[in-house]
């Protein structure tokens, strides 16, 4: 019996992290005024940077729901949204103890990126896991066959 990739928690994670990545895509393209003015932040002249990254956001939302519906195909996916949650926490952190960003900002980072870090890292572990697995079992069956 071949054991499901995702637990129920997994699943609805991986939903969850998609429809808030979709949602704070869609904001960073049309609502930033509203998020520089809920950091306390000037707006700068030029707003095509975040809207770049929100375009990015909301593609790896895009990602997170194509996971979470065919997981062990699409763990690249998973990792590279990892990679991104951790370099991009890293960044952040780094700007806002250089006094280039607010503390207040911490706080959204936490909540967008940090708090799926631990999540994230055990749903990959399991799927390359399972990957592993299969691929093992499918290349001991080629030779017993040979």
């Amino acid at each position: 019996m071949t054991e499901q990739p995702l637990k129920p928690w997994m699943w609805f994670l991986l939903r969850f992290a998609g429809t808030f990545n979709l949602l704070a895509g869609f904001s960073m393209c049309v609502l930033y005024s509203e998020g520089f003015q809920m950091l306390g932040l000037k707006k700068p002249p030029l707003m095509l940077p975040l809207q770049l990254v929100g375009v990015l956001v909301g593609l790896f939302g895009v990602g997170y729901h194509i996971v979470a519906s065919n997981p062990v195909e699409n763990r690249n996916v998973l990792m590279l949204g990892f990679w991104s949650k951790l370099l991009g926490s890293v960044l952040g952190i780094g700007y806002v103890a250089l006094g280039k960003l607010p503390p207040v900002f911490l706080a959204l980072l936490f909540f967008a990126d940090i708090i799926y870090l631990p999540p994230f890292w055990l749903i990959m572990r399991r799927l390359y896991r399972i990957a592993r697995q299969d691929r093992n079992s499918g290349d001991s069956s080629i030779s017993r066959a040979a």
